[in-house]
């Protein structure tokens, strides 16, 4: 897939953060360095976490005219504003729930002009460096031409080409962000304290978790579902959690799990018969 594409994100959960105390506040609550979009020119990803390190939420920074943005899926609204202001009590800090007030488009690359009162940002969502569109839901916006609407098979394949996690398939609630190699992306172990530090710089320091997200590419003769992976004794070495719905040139693209130590990954069709994946 060529070119830059549009997707719709539609409405989202966006709290903003604004005050003496907001970078530093935050910087306490999330794993991403929120120093790190100051100037306005970038949205970066960030883990919400646990005393244990386990997490709770994954969520986008932005800021925006001095102000911090922390955006996520719209059903998180109530539950991620009472997550993240728990510990807000002598702060110089003042919140505003912005959910549904904004819409999110995003595109695949670079776009040179951005339309008035729309506020616009680089980020890499889906394993690409592009742009984000924070759109007032009460405005009509015109998109750049020829950029077409990425959505549906297309934009499933994109993602689990590009090994991006998805809520609800390789990111659940409890888990540890570094399982899904969200270390690469959303933490940062320079910037000092935020709730579960200690269990996740201890995670970093051993070098190893009990599994591991992993790129797949599986033949068109095994099923293309989500599902375990066994070795060749039948054990249980894995789990797919994607299967791209699009094949290329005889395979997809697959996104799931690895245990640790495991380097066998099989999967049983219905008659049986185990055919093997093979690892990105």
């Amino acid at each position: 897939m060529s070119g830059i594409h549009r997707i719709d994100l539609g409405n989202s959960a966006l709290l903003q953060f604004r005050g003496p105390d907001a970078v530093r506040f935050l910087n306490g609550q999330l794993t991403q360095d929120v120093r790190r979009v100051a100037g306005g020119k970038i949205s970066l990803p960030s883990c919400v976490t646990d005393a244990k390190g386990r997490l709770q939420f994954r969520v986008w920074l932005t800021e925006c005219d001095g102000a911090l943005w922390v955006g996520g899926l719209e059903e998180w609204a109530e539950a991620l504003e009472a997550r993240l202001t728990r510990y807000l009590i002598a702060d110089d800090v003042e919140v505003d729930d912005l959910t549904c007030k904004l819409a999110l488009v995003h595109f695949t690359g670079p776009v040179a002009d951005t339309p008035a009162g729309v506020l616009a940002r680089e980020s890499n969502r889906f394993g690409i460096l592009g742009t984000d569109w924070w759109i007032p839901c009460d405005a009509a916006v015109d998109f750049p031409a020829g950029i077409e609407l990425l959505a549906g098979d297309d934009l499933e394949a994109l993602r689990i080409g590009n090994g991006v996690p998805a809520w609800g398939r390789e990111l659940v609630e409890g888990m540890l962000p570094p399982e899904a190699r969200l270390d690469e992306t959303d933490i940062s172990y320079n910037k000092g304290c935020y709730i579960g530090q200690e269990v996740i710089s201890r995670i970093k320091s051993a070098g190893k978790v009990n599994k591991r997200l992993t790129r797949f590419s599986i033949p068109v003769d095994a099923p293309a579902v989500a599902g375990p992976l066994v070795g060749l004794e039948g054990a249980v070495t894995g789990e797919l959690t994607s299967v791209s719905p699009i094949l290329k040139d005889g395979f997809r693209d697959a996104l799931g799990y690895v245990k640790r130590g495991a380097t066998e990954f099989f999967l049983k069709t219905a008659d049986g018969a185990a055919v093997p994946v093979r690892v990105v």
